[in-house]
């Protein structure tokens, strides 16, 4: 493995602290760590149709790794959607937009992997009515499997491959042409997808986007939200295989000594907190382009819709071999949050509300993240 300034593997969420080292080693593989990525590996291979479908669903991706859903099946041919309300972010996502879009992105990969088998998947969205303030227990969605009338979909083919990725990106512009596949990836959903390249917009956004981050890492009830998801060591990764994970050679080292805890991440004035805030700047100015997805956003229905959307933008992503890593801190809508708000939908809003903002370019290639396996999703 390819030597490493800053030996960390950052799994899974936005907002993320952690010790940034030198170092000439590599992140140590573990079995504990290992078991955290079975589901992948478990993909499809269930008896059920509707479970295999089920399998690949889990896989997409979601704000800070929560995997908020609950899936019950009905009769022989459909099942009804839930989330999760305890796996809600109510600091950072108070009226859970973001846990909606992550369901979207749920629904949509859950009928690619449908259509695959030949299934068609007749969705009705929330048949109980919806709240905007917040979720309840009423479903999100109930689906029918239609047999034989599945069209199956080329991006199927990217779906274990598809990763948020999370590392430094190359100083290597995307050609316009490559965004541009990258936006008409997204049918239509009601959304308006959009692409900048390496301009002087695209600096505007490096700098509001790194803003945004240090804004939230500085507000004490949204920092902690994210301590309080962090999985500290491949132990804990194994244990709790969602959250924002933190792995890797040095990482397992700062645990053990002390120097990589919960409390020390939380601490603006720590060594360990600032380190990382060097390591995610990085991160941050190596942006090389941004794309965003946008609609009306007046029903659940809009939000799901831009989940779906995003999903096969990560999917179209992956099989142009680009990297994506969701950027979207600037639009929460906590209060702490609003003047940088405004000025993302200032800039390039166009009148809508802002639902995905991302980075995209080219990285290193990363393994898969955390799940939490799909007996967590039945009830």
């Amino acid at each position: 493995m390819t030597a490493r300034r800053d030996v960390l593997r950052l799994i899974g969420g936005g907002t993320v602290m952690a010790v940034a080292v030198s170092s000439a080693g590599c992140a140590l593989g573990s079995s504990a760590s290992e078991l955290a990525r079975e589901p992948w590996r478990q993909a499809g291979r269930y008896d059920d149709f509707r479970k295999r479908a089920l399998s690949y669903a889990l896989l997409a991706p979601n704000p800070h790794n929560r995997q908020p859903w609950l899936a019950r099946l009905e009769g022989g041919d459909g099942l009804t959607l839930y989330v999760d309300l305890d796996r809600r972010l109510p600091a950072t996502d108070p009226f859970d937009r973001q846990i909606t879009i992550g369901t979207g992105a749920f629904l949509e990969l859950l009928s690619i992997a449908a259509a695959e088998e030949g299934y068609r998947t007749a969705m009705t969205f929330f048949p109980d009515g919806e709240d905007m303030k917040s979720l309840d227990r009423r479903s999100i969605a109930q689906v029918k499997f239609v047999a034989g009338e599945g069209v199956r979909d080329p991006l199927f083919a990217h779906v274990l491959n598809r990763r948020s990725n999370k590392e430094i990106y190359q100083a290597r512009d995307v050609p316009d042409r490559t965004l541009r596949a990258l936006a008409e990836a997204t049918r239509s959903y009601g959304v308006t997808t959009s692409t900048v390249g390496s301009d002087s917009l695209s600096e505007r956004l490096r700098d509001l986007t790194w803003r945004a981050h240090l804004k939230e890492v500085t507000t004490p009830t949204a920092n902690q939200e994210s301590v309080d998801l962090m999985r500290i060591g491949a132990d804990e990764i194994a244990a709790n295989p969602d959250g924002i994970g933190l792995e890797g050679a040095m990482i397992e080292v700062g645990q053990r000594f002390g120097l990589v805890t919960r409390q020390a991440l939380a601490d603006p004035t720590s060594t360990a907190f600032k380190q990382g805030l060097a390591l995610y700047e990085k991160m941050a100015r190596s942006a090389r382009a941004f794309g965003w997805i946008s609609n009306g956003n007046q029903s659940r229905t809009d939000q799901l819709n831009a989940g779906r959307a995003y999903l096969r933008m990560n999917l179209q992503a992956t099989a142009l071999g680009l990297a994506v890593h969701p950027w979207s801190q600037c639009l929460q809508e906590y209060p702490e949050m609003s003047d940088l708000f405004r000025e993302v939908h200032d800039l390039i809003g166009n009148g809508k509300t802002l639902q995905m903002l991302y980075r995209i370019g080219y990285a290193e290639t990363i393994g898969p993240a955390p799940r939490r396996g799909l007996k967590a999703h039945l009830v």
